[in-house]
């Protein structure tokens, strides 16, 4: 089994490639913010998974039989979500909204073959985003940006991005935005990977 990511993401490249899961990477071209602009009173986990399928799909399509992994990541502070940053000045924006603030990061995965979902799932961790001054917000870009322009939530957990949070609750891999555990899990129960 060779598993299709429809999805450029660095980190779930990696996090695939770590767990040992054989795929290959085929981003479709999807209008996230049309589908959005859709979803009114909709919740996060449901947007993001709604995201997940839709990017699913849109290489589903063009691969007949194969099974395709869509993923997506949603920000929501305070009962506002966030995309990823339009640019810097935008991503410091986010990070003085961000401050002192409890971020949930709804992360969701869904499978398809031939344009039918086979299995879907979102998980939300928790993140205390600690007090944030303007000149931390300037050096961190300065380190970090362009590297998270991204990254919805404006930050890589793996890098500098540890340091903008005093709490996280939460599994690690649904952070780094994908809810590995359970996916590799779905493949297992779908006999893609060895039991």
């Amino acid at each position: 089994m060779t598993l299709v990511l429809a999805s450029q993401s660095a980190s779930r490249k990696t996090m695939l490639d770590a767990a040992g899961v054989p795929f290959e990477a085929c981003a479709g071209n999807v209008d996230e913010g049309a589908i959005k602009r859709e979803l009114i009173g909709v919740s996060p986990c449901d947007i993001a998974m709604i995201l997940a399928e839709a990017k699913a799909m849109a290489v589903s399509v063009g691969k007949p039989g194969r099974l395709v992994l869509g993923g997506d990541s949603l920000v929501e502070v305070c009962g506002r979500m966030f995309d990823k940053p339009a640019s810097r000045e935008n991503a410091a924006e986010h990070l003085r909204f961000f401050s002192g603030n409890e971020m949930r990061l709804h992360s969701a995965a869904v499978l398809m073959r031939d344009g039918s979902c086979t299995w879907r799932h979102c998980e939300v961790a928790r993140l205390k985003v600690r007090q944030l001054s303007d000149s931390f917000i300037d050096s961190y870009l300065d380190r970090e940006w362009p590297a998270v322009s991204g990254c919805v939530g404006v930050f890589r957990m793996e890098a500098l991005g540890v340091q903008l949070f005093e709490q996280v609750e939460g599994n690690h891999f649904t952070i780094l935005g994908m809810p590995l555990l359970a996916l590799l899990s779905a493949l297992r129960t779908q006999g893609e990977l060895e039991a």
